[in-house]
């Protein structure tokens, strides 16, 4: 087992209006260490990242990496285009690798055209390349990773598309090439993200015994509680480190907000006195002579304390202040008969009432999703029945946040325009909403440049605007930051309505109070407290 470490060492960024994103950014991980970095979306946490990837170069301050980086990036749990699962593994290996197997591919495809000795020469030659680069032990470690992740061996799964495994299976593939890789420094965006309860456990226990120097973002809460030896939080335009698990992690941020408080408080204290001590002395220099040296010395003395400039005030908390509201509808919200999504379930009776709580659990690929579009009214192949109540008004939200008609708009427009659920409305309203879900500042933005964050809010504020009695959530925290995630429980607390929401984040499940369990064999039953475990979905592969 080699030792890897990262260095970071006052890094800053400057955004290219000029404002300054993030400075003095400076903190280390070691051999051994899960290091959490946490913060608002905004604050700078993907810029910091793709520094620390060396995607970025910074524009002030050091980064020291040494024992080999590998990165995962957010996008894996969410490929949908022609890549297999050799070039997905292909793209979290080191450079070297990657050029090499370009190489080989490029020579491989020239000899099937031609066949002479200089393209032999070729292909011996992107061979032997190969091979120094670490093809070799490479393709040993990938048959281990895809009968870990997917049950079969690389031969098997090297040309499987791997826009046909689910989100989670993506996500395990490349935390397995990751964790048993030679990399010793890993930097793992988000790789909570599509993986069910039994693969965030998994997930847990592999971080915690892996001993290589890990940089985790992770919206989980209960992950983060779970693996997270020291806390980095970007705030404030800087970071600090919090040396304990994130347990301890609230407390010390406001003791360290009370403390930059009081700091700033006796500045002010100090500049008040300064500038009495100026007045004072100015008048006094007016009738005595002798008193000008002092009155200059005290000017000078104002004007430095000035220049060097006040500490800085704690961080504003993100306030985000959903206010869902829905309405009373008919006792009944939903009833099911004999319901069965075609090839996902076995038939399923359900009666939801006004108001209910009701968290969809269960593993990948086991129907959740198309069942809560199904209660949204989108076309899901199934039999049985499935009716709304009187006065019942679905919402969707949906966790892979793809809405073509809003790509190109800003978000003051889509408000401006409203649709079918919504009207729309003046500048003045849509600013208004639009703060109080922290988006303002990026009202003029096009939706589909906002961070996966703002996405997930901007839709639960169309939510609140459509008027919807009956709110579908599909993974709503999935990639929403920690101050989001708290508010949006906070709001779904005192909405007016009936609530169903699919998710695997236990903490967030706490909250409910009915739990509708999508089991591997198939059969959906309730149960009376949340169950993590549920195995795989069992379907021919």
């Amino acid at each position: 087992m080699g030792t890897g470490f990262l260095e970071a060492n006052g890094l800053g960024h400057r955004l290219d209006d000029g404002r300054e994103l993030f400075a003095d950014v400076s903190f280390r991980v070691s051999t051994g260490q899960v290091v959490a970095l946490v913060g608002a979306n905004g604050a700078g946490k993907t810029t910091l990242l793709r520094m620390l990837a060396r995607e970025l170069a910074p524009r002030a301050g050091g980064l020291t990496v040494q024992g080999g980086l590998a990165v995962m990036p957010q996008f894996i749990g969410s490929v949908r285009d022609d890549r297999t699962v050799r070039d997905l593994l292909l793209a979290v290996a080191s450079p070297a690798l990657r050029s090499a197997a370009a190489g080989l591919e490029a020579a491989e495809l020239a000899l099937m055209d031609a066949d002479d000795e200089p393209t032999q020469l070729r292909y011996a030659n992107a061979l032997h390349e190969w091979g120094e680069a670490g093809g070799y032990d490479a393709d040993v470690l990938w048959d281990t990773v895809t009968v870990a992740a997917l049950g079969v061996p690389f031969d098997r799964a090297r040309f499987r598309e791997v826009r046909t495994l689910s989100g989670g299976e993506q996500k395990r593939l490349v935390l397995e090439a990751m964790l048993t890789g030679p990399e010793q420094v890993l930097l793992l965006d988000e790789p909570d993200n599509y993986l069910d309860v039994p693969g965030k456990r998994w997930l847990e226990g592999r971080l915690a015994e892996s001993g290589k120097a890990v940089l985790l973002v992770s919206h989980d809460r209960e992950l983060l509680a779970a693996v997270a030896t020291h806390v980095v939080t970007l705030e404030g335009g800087t970071t600090w480190v919090h040396g304990g698990g994130f347990g301890t992690w609230h407390e010390a941020r406001l003791a360290r907000w009370e403390r930059m408080a009081e700091v700033r408080r006796r500045w002010d204290e100090e500049h008040e006195r300064l500038k009495e001590l100026v007045r004072w002395l100015q008048q006094l220099a007016k009738t005595s002579e002798a008193m000008a040296p002092k009155y200059r010395a005290a000017q000078t003395r104002l004007r430095r304390f000035e220049e060097a400039g006040p500490p800085p005030m704690p961080p504003r908390e993100e306030r985000v202040r959903p206010r869902l509201r829905g309405g009373r509808t008919g006792l009944r919200a939903i009833t099911c008969e004999a319901l069965e999504l075609t090839g996902l379930m076995k038939p399923f009776d359900l009666e939801v009432f006004f108001a209910d709580r009701v968290c969809v659990l269960g593993s990948n690929g086991s129907g959740k999703s198309h069942f809560v579009r199904l209660l949204a009214g989108d076309p899901v192949e199934h039999t049985g029945v499935a009716r709304l109540g009187a006065r019942v008004v679905p919402g969707l939200f949906a966790q892979t946040h793809q809405h073509p008609e809003w790509v190109g708009r800003t978000l003051t427009d889509i408000l401006w325009q409203g649709d079918d659920s919504r009207s729309g409305m003046d500048q003045g309203r849509a600013s208004a909403v639009l703060s109080r879900y922290g988006l303002a500042a990026a009202r003029e933005q096009r939706f589909e440049t906002l961070s996966g964050g703002q996405q997930a809010r901007f839709q639960i504020l169309l939510l609140e605007l459509s008027g919807a009695t009956l709110l579908l959530l599909d993974e709503p925290t999935d990639n929403l930051d920690l101050t989001s995630a708290e508010a949006l429980q906070d709001a779904l607390e005192s909405y007016e309505g009936t609530v169903v929401a699919v998710t695997h984040d236990r903490w967030f499940a706490r909250s409910f109070d009915r739990y509708l369990v999508f089991r591997s064999d198939g059969v959906v039953s309730e149960v009376d407290t949340p169950v993590w475990d549920e195995g795989r979905v069992q379907r021919a592969r």
